[in-house]
């Protein structure tokens, strides 16, 4: 499947997940084997081009993985730039219509908790990360944060979520 984006172009929107231990997984065997561990929970981020993801689904991840417990491990793929990964995480992503920007998170390879796109839009960074914290405190039992917070300045720039 080709690209709908320049990989290029949207690289910066890959950094930023990816500085705070997001792994970026960009084939659907990286999917397949990010989700095949069944142990203990994993988190998917779908990523995304648009307003909302730069606005406030990353910045919101970015947050909420400041958390004292997140999950132990973090992947990402990038909707419209690696369609087979995409593809293969919204296989998953069970239950639940394709969305983008969108977090899905897996407890013993079962998916736990959803929050799509209709819930990301339209809220700022702190609402998604709030979501994302209770999901963690409920789920997760990796001891938080994923970085710290100079990584994550620096990860998101000057204007990031801190």
């Amino acid at each position: 499947m080709q690209s709908m984006y320049d990989r290029k172009q949207v690289e910066p929107m890959w950094r930023e997940l990816d500085g705070i231990g997001v792994q970026p997984l960009t084939s659907s065997e990286e999917v397949d084997r990010f989700l095949s561990e069944k142990e203990g929970t994993s988190l998917i981020v779908v990523n995304s081009v648009c307003g909302c993801a730069a606005g406030t689904a990353r910045p919101g991840v970015a947050i909420a993985l400041q958390n004292k417990v997140i999950p132990d491990r973090m992947g990402t793929v990038f909707a419209g730039v690696d369609m087979e990964a995409t593809a293969r995480a919204r296989k998953h992503l069970v239950g639940v219509p394709p969305s983008s920007p969108s977090v899905g998170l897996f407890k013993e390879g079962k998916l736990v908790f959803f929050l799509p796109r209709q819930e990301i839009e339209g809220k700022s960074e702190e609402q998604v990360a709030a979501r994302l914290i209770t999901a963690f405190d409920q789920h997760c039992s990796a001891e938080g944060p994923s970085v710290t917070v100079e990584q994550m300045k620096r990860a998101f720039g000057v204007g990031g979520p801190y």
